[in-house]
């Protein structure tokens, strides 16, 4: 893959168009209960990666989450197995910390997975991340994934979470949900599929 292309594509930069590398989605959500893409995830890419800006949640301290769906966006419950950990520093200096976070991790289980925890809802407050998740439209094996998130928690604390999964289910992945775990939210998200 050419660098210009791969750099300009991971960096956000809109209009990108090449052959290995293709902006498929650009969209601001505003007071948005949730973020469905239910088109542009097929066998065409192998790699999909999704970009979030400023997302800023209405309710305060809520987790931004995200699933996937094999039916075209009807149910997102697929099934997972995932581990995360953070690492965590507060604006006075006074307490920091990097663990395993045994209440955001997954086994063969349905539910959202957690991309960023405890965001806050101030003027200031935010997360941003990118999710990468490969070949979803396999049928033959499980689709990995890995996510890197920073977020202003809400105790006025940086949090960067890291993440990693895999959807043990052979059936192809069509469609992706986002949402926080209570309310709405304003933010924009971009997808590129990358060849």
């Amino acid at each position: 893959m050419p660098l210009g292309a791969n750099k300009a594509a991971i960096m956000g930069v809109a209009g990108v168009s090449t052959a290995d590398v293709v902006l498929l989605y650009d969209t601001d959500h505003s007071n948005a209960s949730t973020a469905s893409i239910t088109s542009g995830i097929n066998s065409t890419y192998g790699e999909y990666i999704f970009k979030c800006y400023n997302m800023n949640p209405a309710s305060d301290n809520v987790n931004f989450t995200f699933n996937c769906s094999i039916d075209s966006g009807s149910n997102y419950n697929v099934t997972k197995t995932s581990t995360a950990f953070m690492a965590y520093h507060d604006e006075g200096g006074s307490s920091a910390s990097i663990t395993y976070r045994t209440g955001e991790d997954h086994a063969q289980a349905t539910g959202f997975q957690m991309l960023a925890v405890g965001v806050g809802n101030g003027g200031d407050e935010s997360c941003a991340g990118e999710l990468h998740i490969f070949n979803p439209a396999s049928t033959t094996y499980v689709k990995h994934f890995y996510a890197r998130f920073n977020n202003y928690f809400s105790g006025n604390e940086l949090y960067a979470t890291h993440m990693a999964g895999y959807f043990n289910d052979t059936n192809d992945i069509d469609a992706i949900q986002f949402k926080m775990s209570s309310g709405n939210f304003d933010g924009t998200i971009k997808m590129w599929g990358v060849k």
